[in-house]
């Protein structure tokens, strides 16, 4: 098959082509051309599968190993845009190097198949000389609407806003009291101006957008890290590169890792460009999907921000990406395809001929390397924008502390937090357990309440009267008596969660009514929704906020001085290699939200074990010594990012069937030059969703074709129909 970049792939094809489907599938298909219908590659089209019709891509000519007696024909063509050619470069890239069939990974490019067809028009109406027979207090009240309004509304518009039936709507132009018009089915999309700057930046601001811009001006391929203390203006610095990008007449992409970080983003964009970038992500409606897609594709989007699905959006014209906090985990896919949205989005930009910028006050390891070697050129900011310093951070020794089993902040905490508040400033307390308790034990009999489906205990959430699984969303009611023994009123909690937290502030500090943010979308205080809360908190009108991990990044909070992490040793524990890198990265960040407006801020760490040297680094400052020791660590032990890993995780009904057949694959594993395989072992969470799961983990070095490897391995087995494969290269999770 020709790639979909090469010349043969973008003539224009009349007998036959090879179309791509959205579909796990080997490959692709063989389809005849109807007389009259002329397609290039790219091209959206309707074919036969079986019984069914499916919607697929125009991949390249088909080839002549069939006779055509033996080819169904193409049904129809989409009127849509063609898929670009570096998408579909990309999404052959993507494919390959995820070991996926290319069905699979088109799919996320075509999520949104009533996209492929154009909105019809919508009735709509606007005022007319002509004025009713017969007025009534709702029929005034739809003129006012109508008659205060240039563009014409739709009937529902102008019911919402008169408050009134469609029905007195439609009254109306029946009377003639209303002229009847047709207008597109979606408002245009907001386009941004370049000369709404609000902002001066300052000479270290100034210096960093000017090298981005020479990147922009090259028109060519290029990896930028912009790494920038928190609070220095990163975001200012490359909304300049996207103001020039916008200027030469392409499209930009922000890759966000949270669609909580889109609050404060989207107004911060808009006091600079005067209106909201399209924003892509899984809370919205289908409607607007299909047309923020389609926008996209016919070019009319010029800026979008979105999480890391919006990489496989088809724009007309990308030139630019940003990838905003690009150290964050979040940006790995663990399902489906499994891949990174960070180093895919370096291959798409080098795919499109177009460069890349990477923003972090504490870039990964691996983003490190690859500016240490001159594979990416770098950026600093090594100081706060408007002159706010960076806070003191101090770590409190909780073996000394000598708290009661019920509590779980230290006196020096307590009395930081006082003085805090008396002064009429806020405090954050950072603690990444959500719910009341991590688990629920019997004093009775010592049962621990688990999960029926996972390996995993219950997660109490004692607002809602609940025990949750956080891991397949299995819920409910907590039991009054424990289901092993019958006791009743023996059941305790055991640990800290963010809500018993709150107890323990609403304990010390009684005047103080603290909000909780989570992922579970806390109800507290009248606030909906986390965007709510960020709001909120941000503004001023919450004086001490709880927060998981979803408040560590990206926020501004101007009158947030005092910050407490609950629990700094919690993400040292279990064995993932980039535990001291995710645990220095995310305190860092929490950290990096104190002191951001007019007043100095503080960092307080209780840890019990003040002595490791991620906590030594962050009340040090020093990073580098303790990023060069586990630098010097994984290039010792062959770990990314000198090393290849590449995990096999299987999963299954039943256990045994599971367990023999990794124990088939393993002893078919390759060794030897350069390359070893561990296991196979029980997954550490070797239940999940009801299926058991084993694990093996290829290591090799950096010169190995691991997945060439990988599919000569995989050839050699069928996986029984009850086992489910999935390939993870570059794990990042390992349970």
């Amino acid at each position: 098959m020709d790639s979909p970049n090469s010349t043969a792939a973008d003539t224009r094809l009349t007998t036959r082509a090879s179309i791509l489907l959205p579909l796990p599938l080997a490959g692709t298909y063989d389809y005849l051309v109807p007389d009259g219908m002329i397609l290039q590659a790219g091209d959206y089209v309707v074919v036969p599968l079986g019984t069914r019709e499916r919607i697929g891509v125009v991949w390249g000519p088909g080839g002549d190993a069939l006779p055509a007696a033996r080819l169904k024909a193409i049904r129809d063509k989409c009127d849509a845009p063609p898929m670009p050619a570096d998408l579909r470069a990309f999404i052959d890239w993507v494919a390959a190097y995820t070991i996926q069939p290319p069905g699979a990974v088109l799919r996320m490019a075509m999520r949104v198949p009533a996209a492929l067809t154009p909105p019809t028009p919508v009735t709509a109406y606007r005022a007319s000389h002509n004025l009713p027979a017969r007025m009534t207090a709702a029929r005034q009240r739809v003129l006012d609407v109508v008659q205060a309004t240039e563009a014409p509304l739709t009937a529902a518009e102008i019911a919402r806003k008169a408050q009134v039936s469609n029905a007195v709507v439609r009254g109306l132009a029946d009377s003639g009291a209303l002229t009847r018009v047709t207008r597109p089915r979606h408002a245009p999309v907001p386009q941004p101006a370049l000369d709404t700057e609000t902002v001066t930046l300052s000479p270290d601001q100034q210096t960093a957008a000017d090298s981005l811009r020479a990147s922009i001006a090259e028109a060519a391929f290029s990896v930028t890290l912009l790494e920038g203390v928190t609070g220095s203006g990163k975001t200012e610095v490359y909304f300049d590169a996207i103001a020039e990008t916008l200027r030469r007449g392409q499209q930009a992409l922000i890759l966000l890792p949270e669609i909580a970080l889109t609050v404060q983003f989207l107004s911060r964009f808009e006091a600079r460009f005067g209106c909201q970038p399209a924003a892509w992500h899984s809370e919205l409606s289908p409607p607007r999907r299909q047309h923020i897609w389609r926008a996209v594709a016919e070019g009319e989007v010029r800026v979008l921000v979105g999480a890391r699905s919006a990489l496989f959006l088809p724009f007309a014209e990308l030139g630019l990406i940003v990838v905003d906090e690009e150290h964050d985990p979040a940006f790995k896919q663990e399902e489906g395809v499994i891949y990174h949205a960070r180093d895919m989005a370096v291959v798409r930009a080098s795919l499109g001929e177009f460069p890349i910028v990477l923003a972090s006050a504490t870039p990964s390891l691996e983003t490190r390397v690859n500016v240490e070697s001159g594979r990416y050129r770098t950026i600093s900011l090594s100081r706060r924008h408007g002159g706010a310093q960076l806070p003191t951070i101090e770590a409190v020794d909780m073996r000394a502390a000598a708290l009661p089993a019920d509590r779980w902040l230290s006196p020096r905490l307590v009395t930081a937090m006082r003085d805090s508040l008396a002064r009429g400033e806020q405090v954050l307390l950072f603690l990444n357990r959500r719910g009341y308790a991590p688990l629920t034990l019997c004093r009775a009999c010592g049962h621990r309440l688990a999960c029926p489906q996972c390996s995993a205990w219950l997660v109490e959430h004692r607002f809602q009267g609940r025990v949750q699984c956080h891991h397949c969303g299995f819920e409910t009611a907590k039991p009054e008596s424990c289901p092993a023994c019958g006791e009743e009123d023996r059941l305790v909690p055991c640990g800290p969660g963010v809500e018993r937290l709150a107890e323990e502030v609403a304990l010390l500090l009684p005047d103080i009514t603290p909000a909780i943010l989570s992922g579970d979308n806390p109800r507290e205080r009248g606030l909906s929704s986390v965007r709510d809360t960020i709001d909120a908190f941000g503004r001023g009108e919450i004086p001490l906020l709880i927060g998981t991990q979803i408040i560590a990044k990206g926020h501004h909070f101007p009158g947030l001085t005092l910050v407490g992490v609950v629990d700094a040793d919690l993400g040292l524990a279990g064995g993932d290699l980039r535990a001291a890198e995710r645990t220095y990265q995310l305190l860092h960040q929490v950290s990096g939200r104190a002191g951001r407006g007019n007043q100095a801020g503080h960092v307080i760490l209780q840890s019990y074990m003040p002595e490791h040297p991620v906590m030594q680094a962050l009340v040090s400052g020093d990073s580098e010594q303790f990023l060069t020791a586990e630098t010097a660590a994984r290039r010792a032990r062959r770990l990314p990012p000198f090393g290849r890993l590449v995990a096999l995780i299987l999963s299954g009904p039943d256990l045994e069937q599971l367990r023999q057949f990794a124990t088939t694959l393993a002893r078919t594993a390759p060794h030897g030059d350069g390359i070893s395989v561990l296991g196979p072992a029980p997954a550490p969470l070797a239940l999940l969703r009801g299926r058991h799961r084993y694990r093996l983990l290829l290591m090799a070095d950096r010169r190995q074709d691991i997945q060439q490897t990988i599919r000569h391995w995989l050839a050699r087995h069928k996986v029984p129909n009850a086992v489910r494969l999935h390939i993870d290269v570059d794990p990042y999770s390992f349970l």
